[in-house]
């Protein structure tokens, strides 16, 4: 099975909600799924080595977004938002999260067995 996860929200947002998205991706990834992950909007600071943990944080989210790319999860970002989106503009992406493009996602949601956005 191929999911697809779309993560559209600032990192550290005062809400779990990308946590949880990871959460997820690696609990589907433990379980032998095939997943991949898509980050545009604000989600964009995710794979900025310049984003860091707030003090009162116990998550470190691009960190748990590294291991998922270490275990082969692939990762895409959106390229327009990356001068567009974030606390960080103009920031480059980390090694293994791959500047993407829209018709690149349409792909994937073709290609995907399930879509999940947060």
């Amino acid at each position: 099975m191929s999911i697809l996860i779309i993560l559209n929200r600032e990192p550290y947002d005062n809400t779990d909600v990308t946590w949880n998205a990871l959460r997820l991706a690696k609990t589907l990834t433990d379980q032998g799924q095939g997943v991949r992950i898509f980050l545009m909007n604000d989600a964009v600071d995710l794979a900025r080595d310049a984003c860091k943990a707030p003090e009162h944080y116990d998550q470190d989210l691009s960190q748990m977004l590294k291991e998922l790319i270490g275990r082969g999860v692939p990762v895409q970002v959106c390229g327009t938002c990356m001068a567009r989106c974030g606390i960080y503009k103009n920031h480059p992406y980390f090694a293994g999260a791959e500047s993407s493009t829209m018709a690149a996602l349409a792909e994937w949601v073709v290609d995907s067995d399930k879509v999940l956005t947060f």
